[in-house]
């Protein structure tokens, strides 16, 4: 049996995912990879941190559920689990078709919402149980929620009732938590118009945040560390939220 602590991070070919697999792998965890594809960059974070990868889509519960179960079967165990899969599509809401719906709430909620169900189980059967690290938004959180991307806020707030709602049934052998990060520099940074930048950098901190900051409360959230916490969201976004604006 793998004496390692395994984490599964779902979405980690890049962007946060990505700064949570290199950070757990510097830690002294083994990072799981996966992504939607084999990409060259899930395979070269993959060569780089000598992890395993998995491709799946999160939207396919068969597909996804099979590959947390066969990382399962192969490691022996699984110790956190961090979902970090997920789009943004904005667009005003009177745009928005069918299509733009449920392709967000089939990633965001859905992708999650399948890999929580197929990692729960395996995490109830060790003896050690488990910790859950889902991913919000500070658009997730009714204050902040953005009129041009009203679909992707729905998502990450379903993502804070999900996480609560996990975190009541399955305690106390399973934690779950949730992280909900502000303005990122991310590939996702690279649609932003000024209007945006000129938000970002109204945080009380005044700039942008990074992967490996959002990275450190995520593996603060599925470390032992974090032993007296469950059904939370830490909100992580340089004081954006707070300074009102």
């Amino acid at each position: 049996m793998n004496t390692e602590r395994v984490i599964f991070i779902t979405g980690s070919s890049r962007g946060l995912g990505a700064g949570a697999a290199k950070l757990a792998k510097k830690l002294g965890w083994l990072p799981v990879l996966h992504g939607r594809e084999d990409s060259p960059a899930l395979s070269a974070l993959a060569d780089e941190l000598q992890s395993p990868k998995v491709v799946a889509d999160v939207s396919d519960k068969k597909a996804l559920s099979k590959a947390i179960e066969k990382t399962y079967e192969q490691l022996g165990r699984l110790d956190a689990l961090v979902c970090c899969a997920g789009i943004v599509k904005p667009k005003p809401f009177l745009e928005m078709k069918e299509e733009d719906w449920q392709d967000e709430y089939q990633i965001n909620v859905l992708g999650t919402i399948y890999a929580c169900q197929t990692a729960i189980p395996l995490m109830l059967g060790q003896e050690h149980g488990g910790r859950i690290v889902t991913i919000s938004s500070l658009r997730g959180l009714s204050p902040t929620s953005a009129p041009r991307g009203v679909a992707y806020s729905i998502s990450k707030a379903a993502i804070v009732n999900l996480t609560e709602a996990l975190a009541k049934e399955f305690a106390p052998k399973v934690a779950v938590n949730a992280v909900a990060p502000g303005f990122i520099e991310t590939d996702m940074s690279r649609s932003w118009n000024e209007a945006v930048w000129t938000q970002a950098r109204s945080a009380l901190l005044g700039r942008t945040g990074t992967p490996e900051e959002i990275a450190h409360a995520i593996m603060f959230l599925a470390s032992r560390d974090a032993s007296f916490i469950t059904g939370q969201t830490l909100l992580v976004d340089g004081g954006y939220t707070c300074a009102g604006k």
